[in-house]
């Protein structure tokens, strides 16, 4: 009896064990993010809402009973950010009442050319405004700003067009679900506006400010592990800045259609936190090499490496210094000095001068050592060049993303110029 009892009691363990996975799980994401758990409740209030012009007869009848669509409204429309949502309710509101007055014009118009005429008038109305319609969504600007749009804007044509050839009171029918929608989309903007708003605006400035300092501390570490071996899980921060690009570009598109809010006000440049972050991946895909070199199989002599250590490190740090001065930059929405950006950039060229100087001097670097350690050097002499390559190409790395820095640098000091940043501290022009 216990044999056959026991696959069903660890059948019984396996599932109360996912069970408990999974409410760890979601109680681990609700922790880490407690605005996702208001966003459920505003949608339930939003529903709660919304399903009044339902059950309450005398709301019922004032909407002809269409209630149903804006419950559906609801649904499709609130989104996490209140970007999102005016991205979906104005696109939804535009599209149907553009869709249903069009397809009212076009029925009207097929309605004086008798019942063959008609129904070829409505038929191909539908056929050439849905082809065209849904050839303009691979138009970029309108794949980007109005996908969802046209594709309500094809839905609610073609329904008020096939719908309307056999029902009689189609204005009726059309403003009543025109009004239902727009109760829906008032609802939604209100809630997602006034309780605890997201802004899709905010988030970007903040994922940007965010991946700059991991950049910067991602390659402190990478440097300092490489050198002196001393690991750092924050070594492996650049790969969060090589993903974060669908993000920006979503935050991106949908921070345009916000209003102004806190510190960001109207026609701020959102493009340009766009460049900043593409300017920033720049330095992450050479930070990537950077990193497969210093794990690589080949590694260079220890005294080599001793030799370039100061010289790597000094431009790690300068180059990691300005990311963060940046970053503070943007957090603060206040520019940098002339002078301390003078000042950086004095301090980063030196470093390379620096570094390209303990580079070039790497051959010679064995007799100027020999008094120091003739063993060691007998074994740096018996190394291939093979074994030098990762070093130089390391510090050749490490050249590169002071380029990429002044890049990205020049793109914060572009978008200060848009946004019109205040004046740094003690400035008094």
């Amino acid at each position: 009896m216990e044999r056959g009892l026991s696959p069903v009691r660890q059948a019984w363990c396996a599932a109360r064990a996912k069970v408990a996975a999974c409410a760890e799980m979601v109680w681990r994401l609700g922790a880490d993010d407690p605005r996702k758990v208001l966003h459920g409740l505003k949608v339930g209030l939003a529903l709660a809402i919304v399903s009044l012009f339902y059950y309450l007869r005398p709301l019922y009848d004032g909407v002809g009973g269409a209630a149903m669509w804006a419950v559906m409204t609801v649904v499709v429309v609130f989104e996490f950010t209140v970007g999102g949502s005016l991205y979906k309710g104005l696109n939804r509101a535009a599209a149907t009442l553009t869709g249903g007055g069009l397809a009212i014009g076009v029925h009207w118009a097929a309605s004086k050319a008798g019942q063959t005429g008609e129904l070829v008038i409505l038929n191909g109305a539908v056929f050439i405004l849905a082809s065209l319609v849904t050839f303009s969504r691979f138009i970029p600007v309108i794949k980007t700003r109005f996908d969802y749009g046209a594709t309500i804007f094809i839905l609610t044509f073609s329904l008020v067009t096939v719908s309307g050839y056999r029902v009689d009171q189609l204005v009726n029918l059309a403003q009543q679900r025109l009004s239902t929608i727009a109760i829906g989309i008032s609802i939604c903007l209100i809630i997602c506006t006034l309780i605890c708003p997201v802004w899709a605006g905010t988030e970007l400035h903040l994922l940007i400010t965010s991946n700059m300092d991991k950049l910067a501390d991602s390659l402190d570490c990478c440097v300092e592990d490489y050198f002196t071996g001393k690991e750092d899980r924050r070594t492996g921060d650049y790969k969060s800045v090589l993903n974060s690009k669908a993000s920006e570009d979503s935050l991106g598109n949908l921070a345009v259609w916000e209003p102004a809010h806190g510190r960001f006000g109207f026609q701020f440049p959102w493009s340009q936190y766009q460049k900043i972050g593409a300017a920033l991946r720049n330095c992450a895909y050479c930070m990537e090499a950077l990193n497969a070199t210093s794990h690589s199989q080949i590694q260079a002599p220890e005294l080599l490496k001793k030799h370039l250590m100061d010289a790597c490190m000094k431009l790690s740090s300068k180059s990691s210094e300005i990311l963060k001065e940046l970053s503070s930059s943007i957090k603060s929405m206040r520019s940098t000095s002339s002078s301390s950006s003078a000042l950086m950039a004095k301090e980063i060229k030196e470093a390379v001068e620096e570094a390209k100087r303990a580079l070039s001097s790497l051959p010679s670097n064995y007799q100027l050592s020999i008094e120091e350690d003739v063993e060691m050097l007998d074994r740096a002499k018996r190394q291939s060049l093979m074994e030098s390559l990762p070093l130089v190409t390391f510090a050749a790395l490490l050249m590169e993303i002071s380029v990429k820095v002044d890049a990205v640098e020049k793109a914060v000091q572009e978008l200060a110029e848009l946004a019109s940043f205040e004046p740094p501290a003690g400035d008094k022009n």
